[in-house]
């Protein structure tokens, strides 16, 4: 028997830092929602008792090191599974690049092994596991639209987005999430964008609302530590991007376009930027 899954990409239509919490995590409040950019998940149950790997993607882990990996290790051992597990990975979101691939591929697995286990386990519980390997994961694993809050854990379903067009480009740089938030000094953000006018313009279903409510105070650091980001988003509102944002840490940055007449330009023009770009539309 053999399960599929589809692991879509997360952008971050807004992203405040409000402080550093006690027990290490930041504060968060963001708004996420997926896009048509995906991984697929393909697993089948082995008669040896052992989690394997693999894929066509040269670049990524195959070992613990792979949140699939963890993500299969823990529903094993939590449930007491006594069976293996063959996942292969086609992979075609960009690492390291703010999409919550990894996290996505996670929670995949999550929903993939309790079909392919037949374990029943309820949504909240896939949640809380999901909560045990990152804090983009159980978003990952409802999908949809989210206000999410604590270390992003705590989710708010929302109204989707109006419909649009996402150019999705990569520069050819990898950007540290943990060094990101070490370099982020809180108290002394100057802006802070607003999730209640995101909401708003969600509910309302405005497009100009929403590129207007766009913001990452995570900008502030990735843009000092790698000017070609910033080169990147000028680039793509140039093009003609109705509005655009570095997603998550970054770098990827991403442009929302309501008309298509304009999303070959702009996909064209990024090209000269950089291998990594996608036109892809909402996941809604």
């Amino acid at each position: 028997m053999k399960i599929y899954e589809k692991a879509p990409a997360k952008i971050n239509l807004m992203l405040d830092v409000l402080h550093k919490r006690p027990d290490g995590f930041h504060e968060v409040e963001m708004v996420m929602t997926m896009i048509d950019l995906a991984d697929r998940l393909e697993m089948s149950e082995q008669r040896r008792d052992t989690i394997i790997i693999t894929s066509q993607a040269g670049y990524i882990p195959l070992d613990e090191k792979n949140l699939a990996f963890q993500a299969a290790r823990l529903i094993k051992e939590r449930y007491d599974v006594k069976k293996g597990v063959h996942i292969h990975l086609d992979k075609k979101i960009p690492v390291a690049a703010g999409l919550a691939g990894g996290s996505s591929d996670a929670a995949a697995t999550l929903r993939g092994l309790n079909r392919l286990w037949e374990l029943n386990i309820p949504q909240q519980e896939l949640l809380a596991l999901g909560a045990e390997l990152g804090s983009d994961v159980p978003f990952c694993v409802t999908g949809g639209t989210a206000l999410a809050t604590g270390r992003g854990e705590v989710l708010t379903p929302i109204p989707n987005p109006p419909q649009c067009w996402v150019i999705v480009a990569k520069p050819p740089i990898n950007v540290s999430t943990a060094e990101v938030y070490g370099r982020l000094r809180s108290e002394q953000i100057q802006h802070h964008p607003s999730a209640e006018r995101m909401v708003e313009a969600l509910a309302q279903g405005s497009f100009q609302l929403m590129c207007q409510s766009l913001g990452n105070v995570l900008e502030e650091v990735t843009l000092k530590m790698h000017p070609e980001v910033q080169q990147l988003k000028e680039g793509m509102l140039k093009l003609g991007a109705d509005g655009a944002l570095m997603s998550g840490s970054g770098p990827t940055v991403f442009g929302l376009v309501s008309k298509e007449s304009k999303v070959a330009r702009i996909y064209n023009g990024l090209r000269g930027f950089c291998k990594e770009v996608y036109a892809v539309r909402l996941l809604t």
